[in-house]
């Protein structure tokens, strides 16, 4: 809720022959919808064809009895979206499908959550070849360079090929008619999780996705692997060395509580952020209030180790939408009084620790502390389980410029001017590290220190590039 950037996607695929493998993409997508609510598909192969169907909207606004009645098969990928920049059509939903009707064999379908960082010089490859785009997604740019690899070898052999050619920070399910594959860029910047189920096997986006059909975690594709999963069960290849630079934001915003980041649960990672915040920057208070749902396990953590009681004192209704999905700020600042009440009787009179785990432009958290000091608050004291955001992403947030990020040329005491707390504290950039129990250079934290584990254009470095529509 206090976070105001977009993660790009959630992947979801299936290989299980026999099974319901639609309904089974159906519940995963439905577990990974808050990693995006702008639009949904589902791809199904048999032997002979791929079929899809997307539209805008939930997952469960999206899909009928109906309709996952009608797509049977062995294997299945499905896709939730959220655009950044660019267009909010049903021609960039996801799976996109990419038929070759002389031969059928050769279809596939790919889900894509990431963004590769060389897409123009890549669209420039294309056209070279007499290639057109139909779509404003880096995922076709991708799909394209496949089919064409296609007419001169076979489909693991056009994988390979292609993923020679693209950067950025990629995780990527493929289906075709005979398989599934998964991908995972060299860095591991974005996760992507194997598990295991009576019949089959799925990946995903996050773990949290298994348990609802029944699956148990395996373990994470790792970086610059290749998963192939067919009737002959798994196939392992490696296309680049390896390292891990997982996204710190999946770590204290994106990832489900309950999701396994590199084997452990992200809830007790963000419990030991809020303990470290509170290591970092106490202050004399009365009460700890945590900005619901991103801030919760924080601020349980800041109030175990602070001693301050922990009140739940903003309310909120599950019923509204993200509030940054809405386009125009004075939309945003009628979401935010939408989805939040205060409970005066708990707030009133007191000095207020408010934790959430980020602010990247500032609106909502400026909204909240207004509304606090309205329901009568003395103090407002905001906590934030992150280090400052002062860089453009482009590995796949919805922050591409510097100026949508309120860190980026200002103090601490600058950006509290904007929003309005009495004091404003940041977790350190190792405390949050130390928080996770893995060492630091296995993270990407390009957005707090600029340095980025995938090269990026000059263009990018000072803030000018756009692209039309970072999808996936």
């Amino acid at each position: 809720m206090g976070f105001e950037a977009r993660d790009k996607c959630a992947v979801f695929g299936v290989f299980a022959p026999g099974r319901d493998v639609s309904r089974i993409t159906y519940y995963s997508l439905f577990a990974l919808q808050h990693r995006g609510q702008e639009s949904s598909g589902i791809a199904v192969s048999t032997e002979r064809h791929i079929m899809v169907y997307k539209d805008m909207g939930l997952v469960q606004q999206v899909f009928t009895e109906d309709i996952l009645t009608m797509m049977r098969g062995d294997a299945a990928i499905g896709h939730n979206r959220y655009s950044t920049t660019g267009r909010s059509t049903k021609a960039n939903a996801q799976p996109l499908v990419f038929q070759d009707i002389d031969e059928p064999a050769r279809s596939f379908a790919i889900s894509h959550n990431g963004n590769l960082v060389n897409t123009w010089e890549l669209a420039g490859d294309l056209a070279n070849l007499g290639i057109s785009q139909e779509t404003t997604s880096d995922t076709e740019t991708f799909g394209l360079l496949v089919k064409n690899y296609l007419s001169e070898m076979r489909f693991n052999e056009a994988l390979l090929e292609t993923v020679k050619h693209i950067r950025g920070a990629y995780s990527l399910v493929v289906l075709t008619t005979d398989g599934l594959y998964a991908i995972r860029d060299p860095e591991g910047v974005r996760p992507l999780a194997l598990g295991s189920f009576e019949g089959g096997y799925v990946v995903a986006s996050e773990s949290a996705a298994f348990p609802l059909v029944g699956g148990e975690f395996v373990r994470d594709i790792e970086p610059g692997e290749i998963l192939r999963i067919d009737h002959s069960g798994l196939h392992s290849e490696r296309f680049a060395e390896g390292h891990i630079h997982t996204c710190m934001f999946e770590f204290f915003y994106f990832c489900r509580p309950d999701s396994l980041l590199r084997g452990k649960e992200t809830y007790s990672m963000r419990l030991e952020m809020g303990r470290q915040l509170a290591r970092e920057s106490a202050i004399d208070a009365d009460i700890v209030i945590p900005v619901p749902d991103s801030g919760l396990p924080a601020g349980i953590g800041y109030a175990d180790e602070s001693g301050l009681p922990y009140h739940e004192a903003l309310v909120k209704n599950r019923y509204v939408g993200r509030t940054f999905i809405e386009p125009l700020q004075a939309q945003r600042e009628i979401g935010v009084r939408m989805k939040l009440n205060p409970l005066r009787e708990v707030i009133e009179g007191k000095r207020v620790v408010l934790v959430d785990d980020s602010i990247v432009r500032g609106n909502t958290s400026r909204q909240m502390i207004k509304m606090l000091r309205k329901a009568g608050a003395l103090e407002v004291h905001m906590r934030l389980s992150s280090p400052p955001i002062k860089f453009p992403c482009h590995y796949g947030i919805d922050f591409g410029t510097y100026e949508e990020l309120i860190a980026a040329g200002r103090s601490i005491e600058e950006i509290n001017e904007v929003i309005g707390a009495d004091t404003l504290q940041y977790l350190s950039l190792e405390g949050v590290v130390k928080a996770t129990g893995f060492p630091f250079d296995e993270f990407c934290l390009a957005c707090f220190n600029n340095e980025r584990p995938i090269p990026i254009s000059e263009q990018m470095k000072v803030g000018k590039f756009i692209l039309e529509d970072k999808q996936g």
